[in-house]
This record gives C-alpha cells, sequence and structure tokens, in this order.
C-alpha cells in the first residue's frame, strides 16, 4: 500500500508538472500567433505600397523626364542659349 502511495503522490506531481508546462505552452503559442497576426498584417501593408509604386512607375518616371528636360532648357536660357531653338525641337 505504502509502495502505491507514492507512486500515486509522484504520479500527482509529474500530471502538476505537466499541467504547468501545458499552460507555459498555451501563453508562448497565444504570443507567436499574436507576433505572426502582426507580421502578416506588416506584410499587407507593404504589399499595398510596392503594388502602388509599381503600379504608377511609368506615370512617375515620365514625369520626372518631362522635369529634367525642363531643368534643361532652363539651364541653357540661362546660359544665354536661343529659346526658339527648344521651341522648334518640343
Amino acid at each position: 500500500i505504502e509502495a502505491k502511495s507514492k507512486d500515486i503522490v509522484n504520479k500527482s506531481e509529474k500530471k502538476a508538472v505537466a499541467e504547468g508546462d501545458l499552460i507555459q505552452a498555451k501563453q508562448a503559442k497565444e504570443g507567436v500567433m499574436l507576433e505572426l497576426e502582426q507580421l502578416s498584417n506588416y506584410n499587407a501593408e507593404l504589399h499595398q505600397s510596392c503594388d502602388f509604386v509599381l503600379k504608377n512607375f511609368d506615370l512617375r518616371q515620365a514625369a520626372r523626364d518631362e522635369e529634367v528636360e525642363a531643368l534643361k532648357q532652363a539651364k541653357a536660357i540661362l546660359s544665354g542659349a536661343n529659346f526658339e531653338a527648344f521651341l522648334e525641337r518640343s
């Protein structure tokens, strides 16, 4: 009977330890799931931002080319070049 009682006590201790480990594992899982959700949301934001940049790349590139050409013309005019030569090219 004494051996059975010790066995019961040992098993009860093991059960308590296992239950504690289970609680810690559940808490760790909740933390990981929250972090995963946050990373997923961040990924969606980045994807949306990249889609916007890719979608408007050609428009932005054309606008920059126009700005560069306008700056070249302004520089030439300020340097004393003939403006009518630029009008004929355009």
